[in-house]
Order: C-alpha cells, then sequence, then structure tokens
C-alpha cells in the first residue's frame, strides 16, 4: 500500500497497480487498484480503479466497479459505476451512471455536461 500522507501534496499524475491512499493532497489523475481518500485527503483529477472509497473530497471524474462515499465525503463531477453505495451526509454534485466494465483498462471514457461523448478514449503517455 502507498500512503500520500496528510502533510504531503503532489502535483501530477498517480499510477499504482497496487492500493494507495490519500490522506494529503493530489492535483492529478490517479489510476490504481484500489483508492482510499482519507477524510483530510482531496484529489483534484480523474480517478480509475477497481475499487474507490472516498471520505475526503474529490474534484473531478471518478469510474470504478465499486465506488463508496463515507458521511464526511464531499464529491463534486461525474461517477461511472457498477456498484455504488451512499452513507447518510456525503455531499455529491454531479451525475452517476452505472456502467458496465467501469474501470477496464481498455481507455477513459469522456463525459460532458452529463452525457457520454466518447468512449475508448486512450490516454497519452508522456
Amino acid at each position: 500500500m502507498s500512503i500520500i500522507s496528510s502533510d504531503l501534496r503532489v502535483t501530477g499524475d498517480l499510477v499504482s497497480e497496487s492500493d494507495v491512499q490519500v490522506d494529503g493532497s493530489v492535483n492529478g489523475d490517479i489510476r490504481t487498484r484500489t483508492l482510499t481518500v482519507g477524510q483530510t485527503g482531496e484529489v483534484r483529477g480523474e480517478i480509475v480503479a477497481d475499487k474507490i472509497r472516498i471520505c475526503g473530497t474529490v474534484i473531478g471524474q471518478v469510474r470504478a466497479r465499486d465506488v463508496s462515499l463515507a458521511e464526511t465525503a464531499r464529491m463534486i463531477g461525474d461517477i461511472l459505476h457498477e456498484s455504488l453505495s451512499i452513507e447518510p451526509g456525503a455531499h455529491i454534485e454531479g451525475h452517476c451512471r452505472r456502467i458496465e466494465g467501469a474501470a477496464d483498462e481498455g481507455g477513459l471514457t469522456v463525459i460532458q455536461a452529463g452525457q457520454v461523448v466518447a468512449a475508448n478514449v486512450k490516454k497519452e503517455h508522456k
């Protein structure tokens, strides 16, 4: 497990094949197997994972098979999921859409104004 502690700020994309926990701040996209955003954590960017648990703040699109929002979660952006659980008290601004194969490695799904405008978009690696 990789941990971004509460006193750490990361600017740039993160890619991991294991579990990631964010208690600090990430300004960039995250691709991982399992992501936990702790109560003090903040992510600004797109998240693609198998499983995501949000207890802190996420600003950006989330795409995963299993998404869970805790009562302390603050989610601003769209959620594409196969399974979604939301605890009472969680704050959401955005659209939630159930899709099959939400975290497949085939590419990203592009959403504008709540509508899927492109699927299987490959992200360029620099």
